[in-house]
């Protein structure tokens, strides 16, 4: 089902985990396929942990329809972690109609029981058969998720950013994170109006 493209205020993602995870990767995929391609202001952050394989890794992506006035994120729409450090990190910058998506395989324990995982690196390593698609599984993942993302220009993106050797596999891994998400997480609008509704349903209780 193409997906229309929307007017974005601002919409902040956090996409972390682990060094050789490829997060900075996957961030710089999804920010030039959002800006490039989808037409959007975008911009984009990374950091590094103190080691380059093995420590803390992230990227952010601020999207809006409008030119953006501070790029860096200060309340997360979407928080990618795919791991549990990064969940516990970064879980308490998001916004309480964020949406908390995790790699099931290394994060065993959410500071809430409102979140959507898929076990990203098992799938990297048994579905497809490298460890290192498991950006692009969850790219896919992510695109899915996006009710503003074109999964076919997010798909020549990738096709045009990566170089021809790894361009088959990640494609692939691409294509089973779109599958995955759509088959465990339903469409995009509901998943939003349900984190909407759930934080709305929180404020109420905390009023009463």
């Amino acid at each position: 089902m193409k997906k229309t493209l929307q007017h974005i205020h601002r919409f902040e993602i956090r996409l972390s985990g682990l060094g050789g995870q490829g997060i900075i990767t996957l961030g710089r995929l999804l920010g030039a396929s959002l800006a490039l391609g989808h037409g959007y202001h975008v911009t984009q952050t990374q950091s590094y942990g103190p080691e380059a394989r093995g420590g803390s890794s992230r990227a952010d992506v601020v999207i809006s329809s409008s030119p953006i006035s501070y790029p860096k994120t200060e309340n997360l729409d979407l928080l990618v972690a795919l791991s549990q450090e990064a969940c516990n990190n970064y879980y308490r910058y998001m916004k309480r109609a964020g949406v908390l998506l995790v790699d099931t395989t290394l994060v065993q324990h959410t500071p809430t029981n409102h979140f959507l995982g898929l076990p990203f690196t098992r799938m990297a390593r048994e579905k497809i058969g490298n460890p290192l698609t498991i950006n692009t599984l969850v790219l896919g993942a992510v695109t899915h998720l996006l009710p503003f993302a074109e999964r076919r220009l997010i798909r020549k993106s990738l096709e045009e950013n990566l170089p021809p050797k790894i361009q088959a596999i990640n494609v692939k891994a691409f294509n089973l994170g779109l599958r995955q998400a759509a088959r465990h997480f339903g469409e995009a609008p509901e998943i939003w109006k349900l984190a909407k509704d759930q934080a709305n349903a929180a404020e109420e209780q905390e009023t009463d």
